[in-house]
């Protein structure tokens, strides 16, 4: 994770800003809209609605399909329809409905056609044929239970036909719906400006007459119904809350209805209808059809209510649209206000807040995190505020979805843009700098810490690695610069993958020589387990290379490691002006010491007793001797690692049993026994030939009395 300073906080304010204005201001005010669109898709998928829709305030009466091809309707102009339509009305009031609104608007009778019919126009064949229509209509209107539709407009209006106005008086109402830019009805007007006065709206006025409500509407547009403060984050506006995806409206077909009149069946008008809200509307495929906030999860034409006499279609099953009959915009309203449902909006202030607060988020998970990283981040917690969205939606409380999730996105494209261009321009120039001279671990540190490297140490308990090629400046001679740089550029290539493959870190390389460290800068608690396994490899690949590699042809390369696990100083040792990342202290010097020991014994590889001592029983050991190396009088037990445990050969084990036997006997002066013992395995083992010269020697010509079994050895 990275560490961010103040130019990245201040930065991630200054873009949440950005992304928040921008994706909250009126060019993208869609955004809002499809926020809600959303919000009624996942709602209705993963909590759903289950209201009976027999509990339903509000019913819809459908001019339907089925309607059109039911005699005696089949065949005939919708204006022949009135008389039939008036009957229906009345069963319908007389059943106890509370109020009937019509979301269809005759603007002409039939009594009124022009059109020519033998020796006078039409219309005068027919006069009186809306008479029983029109005192339907002034019946129901008179007892307060009916609003006819009219549809306002400067240019084109469209209103019921003079004798029907003359017939229901003023109870005539507005159905214009609020029409956001994208085309889409998400919202209601509450009510209109009508020669300087407010007039509630279809819906509006329903709603009043059924709660037996008058409706208070200011100047403003803020509007109260029943003492319910109706929400309005558009002014003189609702937001529909469409909660079951129009399924909770039941829906009764036209045709159905007149022939349940003709039947004589007021039972059924009774308990259908007696206390609802009752909206006639057209429901055809093709006309007054309409995009609403269900768009995204596909809407129905209400739920097919009981049949009184003709049988149900074949087709009438609802099927979800993604655009709906107009009446049910009307019926949502209706009952989103009976039943004070209906949808709360944050305003614009609230909103801006949102989206900057959540941009801001994203914002400082890119800055802190890699660009996977904060864009799974992103993922995650768009996912936990769209599940908390969901959530207060089914309270009727719409959170804004689309801006933050959008601002946030776009948040999190300019922060990565602005580490790639400003932030992480000097982390690059760090790491590019000191990639081939400082330890991953070191270059992180810095970059974490904002500072560059400066002069200082800390004790740290490491393994030193020293290892030297035998006889190599002997073999130099005899190769060009070319051949010689290409040996030593593989040599050293494949010793410090080993080394680094185990976790160690190399110090520096001196000619042939590589000093290296494990359990810094990295911590290791088994750093002297991870040292002595990268020696036995290093000196596995040496074998392999002098076998299979052109570069080591005809050379017979061998190298010397010395292994010595203590308390050292590591840190950037040097001048004030040039320095390195380097360790300091006896343990170095002992590791030094014990590489070039390995001459005496004819070894490869040589460990001290603290080095052993560290590794546990991971590895087979051979103790060596007991040594006095130059500059150091204390004695040290070095010995010589063979294998992991229980991977040592057969002939290791025997040669490791003769060389002890030897070594006991060589301390306890039978020199005589050593040498026996150690020519035993003295034809294929340099220490067991060493040990059995000196101990024959010995056994000739014995040590003074005071003579220590310890190996003081003069050169490096």
């Amino acid at each position: 994770m990275r560490r961010i300073g103040r130019r990245d906080i201040v930065a991630a304010i200054l873009i949440a800003l950005l992304a928040g204005a921008v994706f909250t201001s009126p060019p993208l005010q869609v955004l809002q809209g499809l926020s809600l669109d959303i919000l009624t898709a996942l709602r209705g998928k993963l909590v759903g609605d289950r209201r009976d829709p027999a509990t339903s305030p509000v019913v819809v009466v459908a001019i339907d399909g089925e309607t059109y091809d039911t005699l005696p309707f089949k065949g005939s102009p919708t204006q022949t329809w009135t008389r039939e339509i008036g009957r229906v009305l009345t069963s319908i009031a007389d059943g106890g409905a509370k109020v009937i609104g019509f979301d269809v608007i005759f603007p002409s009778s039939i009594e009124q056609s022009e059109i020519p019919f033998g020796d006078a126009p039409f219309g005068s064949r027919l006069k009186g044929f809306d008479r029983d229509y029109l005192i339907a209509l002034r019946q129901i209107s008179d007892s307060g239970k009916l609003v006819l539709g009219e549809i306002l407009s400067n240019d084109h209006p469209d209103r019921p036909y003079r004798a029907q106005q003359l017939a229901v008086r003023t109870n005539i109402r507005a159905l214009n719906v609020h029409t956001d830019a994208d085309d889409v009805i998400r919202r209601m007007p509450l009510g209109f400006s009508i020669d300087g006065k407010p007039v509630p709206a279809m819906a509006v006025e329903l709603a009043a007459r059924a709660l037996d409500a008058t409706p208070e509407i200011a100047s403003s547009g803020a509007a109260k119904l029943s003492g319910y403060a109706i929400p309005s984050a558009v002014p003189n506006t609702l937001t529909l809350n469409f909660r079951a995806l129009g399924r909770d409206v039941p829906t009764f077909s036209f045709a159905d209805l007149r022939a349940c009149v003709e039947k004589g069946d007021r039972e059924f008008f009774r308990r259908t209808f007696a206390g609802k809200v009752v909206l006639l509307g057209s429901v055809l495929n093709f006309e007054d059809r309409k995009l609403t906030s269900m768009r995204l999860a596909g809407g129905y034409d209400g739920t097919p209510a009981a049949r009184c006499v003709l049988p149900a279609p074949a087709s009438a099953a609802p099927k979800a649209r993604s655009d709906i009959a107009g009446v049910f915009v009307h019926a949502t309203a209706v009952r989103n206000l009976i039943e004070r449902d209906v949808v709360t909006e944050l305003g614009f202030p609230m909103r801006a807040v949102v989206t900057i607060v959540f941009a801001a988020i994203i914002a400082v998970a890119a800055c802190m995190l890699a660009p996977g990283g904060a864009l799974s981040a992103w993922l995650a917690f768009t996912a936990v505020y769209t599940a908390m969205a969901v959530g207060v939606f089914v309270q009727a409380l719409a959170l804004p979805l689309t801006e933050p999730a959008l601002a946030s996105l776009a948040a999190l494209a300019m922060m990565i843009g602005y580490r790639f261009v400003l932030a992480d321009r000097d982390e690059r120039f760090l790491r590019r700098s000191f990639a081939f001279y400082l330890a991953p671990e070191v270059i992180d540190t810095m970059v974490a810490s904002g500072k560059m490297p400066a002069l200082g140490g800390e004790m740290r308990n490491v393994t030193m690695f020293f290892s030297d090629l035998s006889g190599f400046s002997s073999i130099a001679e005899t190769m060009t610069p070319g051949e010689l740089v290409t040996l030593m550029n593989e040599y050293l290539s494949a010793m410090t993958d080993i080394i680094e493959g185990h976790g160690g870190y190399v110090d520096k390389y001196i000619g042939d020589s590589i000093v290296a460290m494990f359990g810094a800068p990295a911590d290791d608690p088994a750093h002297a387990r991870s040292a002595v396994r990268a020696a036995l490899k290093c000196h596995e690949k040496l074998a392999e290379l002098n076998a299979n590699n052109p570069a080591f042809a005809g050379h017979g390369l061998s190298h010397r490691i010395g292994l010595n696990s203590g308390e050292a100083v590591v840190g950037n040792i040097g001048s004030r002006r040039r320095f390195n990342y380097t360790v300091m202290s006896d343990t170095v010097n002992v590791a030094s010491r014990l590489e070039g020991a390995n001459k005496y014994y004819g070894t490869a590889i040589m460990a001290s007793a603290a080095t052993v001592a560290q590794t546990g029983d991971s590895f087979a050991w051979r103790e060596l001797d007991a040594i006095r190396v130059l500059g150091r009088g204390e004695a040290i037990k070095v010995f010589e690692p063979l294998a992991e445990t229980g991977a040592e050969s057969a002939e290791q084990k025997t040669m490791v049993t003769a060389y002890a036997e030897g070594l006991a006997c060589w301390r306890a002066r039978e020199f005589a026994k050593a040498a026996d013992a150690f020519e035993g395995a003295a034809m294929n083992d340099p220490a067991s030939r060493l040990f059995a010269r000196r101990a024959k020697a010995y056994s000739i010509n014995p040590p003074p009395p005071d003579w220590t079994p310890v190996n003081t050895l003069e050169g490096k």
